[in-house]
């Protein structure tokens, strides 16, 4: 959709309440238009995780107009299911990404140990395919 406010409108003739409920929360998961004005903002928030950020910032549910009480994960999922047509994890966006050399690079300036040997299996190490980098994040992850 295109604004914010049609995903609302939608909100709205879903759960009842007027689109003025729903907006703050539509508004939320495409704010990162201000500085990418193009489908790219969306790997920032339409994701699973970003729904559940909702939660945190809004709360877990709104009362709308009609006085009826919403989980505002309903409204994050409607959004997310609306542009996309399915909830992707932010892992799905972030192995989109190409890595650049840029990306994969030590701090140069920090002087805690020499660079790790390519091959090493340490995150850090400079790479250049999607493999590596998705080699490199599950070494990340606990």
């Amino acid at each position: 959709m295109a604004h914010p406010y049609h995903h609302a409108l939608s909100s709205a003739g879903k759960w009842g309440g007027s689109p003025e409920d729903y907006l703050p929360v539509h508004a939320w998961f495409d704010e990162s238009k201000a500085f990418l004005a193009d489908q790219r903002h969306r790997a920032l928030r339409h994701h699973a995780e970003g729904i559940f950020l909702a939660e945190r910032v809004f709360g877990p549910t709104l009362t709308n107009a009609d006085g009826r009480v919403i989980p505002v994960r309903w409204v994050g999922e409607q959004h997310v299911k609306e542009d996309l047509r399915r909830i992707p994890t932010a892992a799905d966006w972030l192995r989109a990404i190409r890595p650049e050399p840029w990306m994969l690079v030590g701090n140069k300036s920090d002087t805690t140990g020499p660079e790790p040997e390519p091959g090493s299996g340490a995150p850090v190490a400079a790479r250049n395919t999607l493999a590596d980098f998705d080699r490199a994040l599950d070494g990340c992850r606990t």
